[in-house]
């Protein structure tokens, strides 16, 4: 059972649910781009192949919408009969984009993070490393509203913090891309090691428009990710008592908490619990 109390078959009934509301949605926007194709080829209606082509593009991200919940609810299924592990949706992601590491990070507008959701273990140490020293691939692309991918030797020269230690970690490429809303940005889409012909940023941005839908705009949304995503709630409670108990600005007991976190190779969740639970002093 999920965090919201959804039983597992429940939570393959959800995805399905979704997935056909998805393909419902991606054809009623092919059928309209149809309509605007046929109305472009009359003199002067010229503008009508932007509207269509807006509708194809919506169309395209509904079904990408479709195939992730559809393999979500499968691999739900098959973790209720017992054939495997308790699945997570962002594992559906990372595969769309040709990896088994990806990491879907939520800002606010002066770049915070507020939330992860991620893959495996891989991905929640890479985007660790970035929310602790403050720079990143997923920065990056949030920010100049762009795609972002750097290989080799470009991780250390383009990041001299945070390239370092994701190279350490045997990730050799790394690619992100925006998630985008019609007037801003809420995060971004980071993938690791992705297979070369899945890292296209056409690609990586049909994927991540899917899941802004899912995220943000759709009517059903669902911001947890089936369960997925962690909000840092311990880290922001962390910070408050570190500030109060030190006598120091909030920014200040976050560098604290990251700095900590940082210097013994753990989670700023870890770090958070323990000064949380008052088993941590830091002065």
């Amino acid at each position: 059972m999920d965090p919201q109390g959804r039983t597992d078959a429940g939570l393959a009934a959800v995805a399905r649910q979704r997935a056909a509301l998805a393909r419902e949605r991606a054809d009623r926007a092919e059928a309209a781009a149809e309509r605007h194709e046929l109305l472009a080829r009359k003199p002067g209606r010229e503008f009508h192949i932007q509207i269509a082509r807006t509708y194809r593009r919506t169309a395209e991200c509904h079904r990408a919408s479709a195939r992730l919940q559809d393999d979500f609810a499968l691999r739900t299924t098959a973790w209720a009969g017992g054939r495997s592990t308790q699945p997570r949706f962002m594992t559906v992601v990372a595969e769309e984009c040709g990896t088994g590491s990806a990491a879907v990070t939520l800002l606010d507008t002066e770049q915070n993070q507020l939330a992860v959701a991620v893959s495996d273990q891989l991905s929640r140490t890479a985007q660790d490393l970035e929310y602790i020293l403050g720079e990143g691939p997923g920065q990056d692309a949030a920010a100049g509203h762009r795609p972002v991918h750097a290989s080799g030797p470009e991780i250390a020269a383009r990041w001299p913090g945070y390239g370092p230690s994701l190279v350490s970690l045997g990730i050799s490429s790394v690619a992100a891309v925006p998630l985008r809303t019609q007037d801003s940005c809420i995060g971004s889409l980071t993938v690791f090691d992705p297979r070369p012909a899945d890292a296209r940023p056409a690609h990586l941005a049909e994927v991540a428009e899917a899941l802004t839908l899912i995220v943000l705009l759709d009517p059903d949304a669902d911001p947890d990710l089936y369960g997925g995503t962690d909000v840092r709630a311990t880290v922001q409670q962390a910070t408050g008592v570190l500030s109060a108990r030190i006598g120091c600005s909030v920014a200040d007991a976050l560098a604290l908490i990251k700095a900590r976190a940082f210097a013994e190779e753990v989670s700023p969740d870890a770090v958070a619990r323990q000064i949380v639970h008052g088993d941590l002093k830091l002065t």
